[in-house]
């Protein structure tokens, strides 16, 4: 698949930010030059300013957003987010700018709602019709019980099995859930791999050859 023109959405995680030597932010720079349209959705907002910060050491390419920002994810009840608006990230990205979000929700009776950024990486793959997503977690995917091998492939339904087995890391779960629940709601595919890993991104988006746990199958749209 020519990916040139596409949106694609990484929730990037700590670990990777953290690394030493990590290629995650270079790896930004080159696929945006390549007619690429990445969007970074950040695990707090400090790390979201961190990274807008890092990356526009280098150049100009980074914008901070705020989910609040233009009521852009609207918050629902129970900590949840609501039908997604996608006119400013679209503004952003045909300007050539890397939206770097905030994992926030706008609040219409009060404050401001802090969610899950795998839920905000999600919505916002599923919003715009991403061709990729990517969920760095330092595990680097999905291990198979019996094997202790890494799961190569899952179909949405596989997944939420996967995520819903209490014997995993929450925070895997979460991001297993948010793979295949993008992929139903129109991704391409989704990925869950070490960040760490250098040129991680490059290989998930350029490469026939995928690293980690990939989610893929059947979508619904309805």
């Amino acid at each position: 698949m020519d990916l040139r023109g596409r949106t694609m959405v990484i929730r990037v995680d700590e670990a990777t930010l953290g690394a030493e030597g990590a290629t995650f932010f270079g790896d930004l720079v080159f696929l945006g030059n390549l007619g690429m349209r990445p969007v970074v959705v950040a695990p707090t907002q400090d790390a979201a300013r961190a990274v807008v910060r890092t990356m526009n050491r280098s150049g100009d390419a980074a914008v901070g957003v705020s989910g609040a920002d233009a009521g852009m994810i609207p918050a629902a009840p129970g900590e949840t987010i609501g039908n997604v608006h996608t006119k400013l990230l679209r503004t952003l990205l045909d300007a050539g700018y890397v939206p770097v979000i905030e994992p926030v929700a706008f609040g219409f009776t009060g404050n401001d709602v802090a969610v899950a950024a795998d839920d905000v990486a999600q919505a916002l793959a599923s919003a715009v019709g991403a061709a990729r997503a990517i969920f760095f977690h330092d595990q680097g995917g999905v291990i198979d019980a019996h094997t202790k091998m890494l799961v190569d492939e899952l179909t949405p339904a596989e997944a939420l099995a996967v995520a819903a087995d209490r014997t995993l890391p929450g925070d895997l779960r979460a991001a297993v859930r948010a793979a295949a629940l993008g992929v139903r709601g129109g991704v391409a595919a989704a990925q869950i791999c070490d960040g760490r890993v250098a040129h991680a991104a490059i290989v998930e988006f350029l490469t026939a050859r995928h690293l980690g746990t990939q989610v893929a199958g059947t979508v619904y749209t309805g």
